[in-house]
């Protein structure tokens, strides 16, 4: 429930925008991994959205818990998502701004 509203919150931004807006989602595996199933499937212990807002120069990136009790808190600017991740999605593109 709560990433269909983080989704429904990023398409209405996306619809409101002057310009390109890109969305990154993944998993996120941190800590102890564990699986499922006879194949051993890894569960993501976090799910994470990066929207970068291509005309404002502005990134920020939401990381929740993969679990059913999660709640949406206020994003991170796109340095500490990148310190979190060490994944540079965005290098080379000018990043000023966070959402306010």
């Amino acid at each position: 429930m709560v990433w269909s509203k983080l989704e429904a919150d990023t398409r209405k931004y996306a619809l409101r925008a002057a310009g390109n807006v890109y969305v990154f989602s993944g998993p996120l595996h941190e800590g102890s991994t564990q699986t499922v199933g006879s194949n051993a499937v890894w569960i993501p212990s976090h799910l994470f959205k990066l929207v970068y807002d291509e005309a404002g120069q502005r990134a920020w990136a939401y990381v929740l818990p993969n679990r059913a009790d999660a709640q949406i808190t206020r994003p991170m600017d796109y340095a500490s998502f990148v310190q979190r991740t060490r994944w540079s999605l965005l290098d080379g593109l000018p990043v000023t701004g966070s959402l306010r």
